[in-house]
């Protein structure tokens, strides 16, 4: 007879039998295997004959979960395709299509669960949305806060610090925006889980650094997918895409033109040709030792700030605010300063990864509520809110991640009565900012 253990995130295997994945551990006297293996490991043995002792789950207690909302058919389609692929896999659906649903329908399948979340906004989100389909106390891991429930939601970062502990009490586990999973440091949360069952939830699979090819190893493949474009009217808001162009004032055009001429000479000089992001990379660590490096990649820096904090912007801005005066806006730039000077021209509230954890969350009631007509962020906003009633995004700068754009354009697609969404991009015409605007559109445009 062979015994499975769970010891700080990992299966430890007693008996002379060497399963797949485990080394011979001597301080331990047994096969020692990566906790996410339980599942093959499980089927290993039986498909082998072996008879065994499993030790390793020690489950929060959980009482018959019960959901009371009726999915939608792509939601049952979802669920059903998780199932079937053994209850492992990714599920890709574009913001406000409703991913929690499906992954509450699958808590109610397999319990109990941990959902992780990467913001402290959806832990709250969902706490809230849990306890209302299920009627039960849920259990939250973050900061000081460590309460086990027959639902626990964590966030990334404790679950990644309590991994060791957590590994072993749950059957599910749900990776809310499972684009941040493979990242280094977050990949070890599930490879110390023992969950036999996981679900990853996202509207944005791929990553720029291609590391979601880690994905099937911890949560599964791929199982079911939906576009914005497919869902548009039915189930999502119809919405609208408008580019705003404007021009630098000829201050900035002066300043940017004489940056960008520092930054391209150094390039044709060098004979350096930049065709990936990678490349990119390699020029950056050439700085470290090449000082005119340097010079060209500030200058490139300089000449990108002005482009995305122009002035003119500024104006267009208002314009915007003008034709949508009834609405509720959201307003996303790349850089806190920019934000800043929005909040102070136009009396409109901020929230950045600098504001405190109470105006953070009073800005956001109050904008839900309707008593805020308007907010402006940098990036803190990309994934998080939750609210139905905003119809209008402007991204007033931003990068070329198409993840960030279809993540900013998800904040105002929730379908409410007869909404029509817009987002608007306003961009500086006649530098690379053009450019960059198109990059983002991957996947989108049609």
């Amino acid at each position: 007879m062979i015994r499975l253990a769970y010891d700080k995130g990992t299966i430890l295997v007693y008996g002379n039998v060497r399963v797949p994945g485990s080394v011979w551990d001597t301080r331990a006297g047994a096969y020692r295997a990566p906790a996410y293996l339980y599942k093959d490991i499980r089927a290993y043995g039986e498909s082998s004959g072996f008879t065994f002792r499993d030790d390793v789950l020690d489950l929060v207690p959980s009482p018959e979960l019960k959901m009371r909302t009726v999915l939608r058919d792509y939601q049952e389609r979802a669920v059903s395709a998780w199932d079937r692929a053994g209850r492992w896999g990714v599920v890709v659906l574009p913001t406000g299509a409703g991913k929690t649903h499906v992954a509450m329908k699958a808590i109610s399948m397999a319990n109990p669960a941990i959902v992780v979340v990467p913001t402290l906004d959806l832990l709250a989100q969902w706490k809230e949305r849990l306890e209302d389909e299920f009627g039960i106390d849920v259990g939250v891991y973050s900061g000081d806060e460590h309460s086990l429930g027959p639902v626990t939601v964590a966030t990334y970062d404790t679950a990644y610090i309590r991994a060791a502990e957590l590994g072993n009490r749950f059957l599910l586990a749900v990776f809310d925006e499972v684009h941040h999973l493979p990242s280094t440091g977050y990949s070890t949360i599930a490879e110390m889980f023992a969950c036999p069952a996981r679900l990853g939830l996202t509207a944005t699979y791929e990553r720029e650094d291609g590391r979601h090819s880690e994905l099937p190893r911890l949560v599964g493949g791929k199982v079911f997918e939906k576009s914005v474009e497919s869902l548009k009217g039915e189930h999502l808001a119809p919405f609208e895409l408008k580019r705003i162009y404007v021009r630098l004032t000829p201050e900035e055009e002066a300043q940017y033109q004489k940056d960008m001429e520092i930054y391209k000479n150094y390039l044709k000089e060098n004979h350096i040709i930049l065709r990936t992001p990678r490349d990119f990379e390699r020029l950056v660590m050439r700085s470290g030792r090449d000082r005119h490096a340097r010079e060209a990649i500030l200058a490139r820096h300089r000449a990108r700030a002005v482009a995305l904090n122009s002035s003119s912007k500024l104006e267009a801005l208002a314009d915007v605010l003008r034709k949508h005066s009834g609405d509720k806006v959201l307003i996303f730039t790349e850089h806190n300063e920019l934000v800043y000077r929005i909040s102070r021209q136009f009396l409109i509230p901020f929230i950045t990864y600098k504001t405190g954890g109470e105006e953070r969350s009073r800005n956001l009631a109050e904008f839900k509520a309707g008593n805020y007509r308007a907010l402006v962020t940098s990036k803190v906003l990309d994934e998080g809110v939750d609210v139905p009633d905003a119809s209008v995004g402007i991204i007033l700068s931003g990068s070329g991640s198409k993840r960030e754009f279809v993540q900013r354009l998800g904040r105002i697609l929730r379908k409410k009565g007869d909404k029509k969404a817009v987002l608007y991009e306003i961009i500086s015409g006649s530098t690379s900012e053009v450019k960059t605007s198109y990059r983002r559109h991957r996947g989108v445009d049609k």
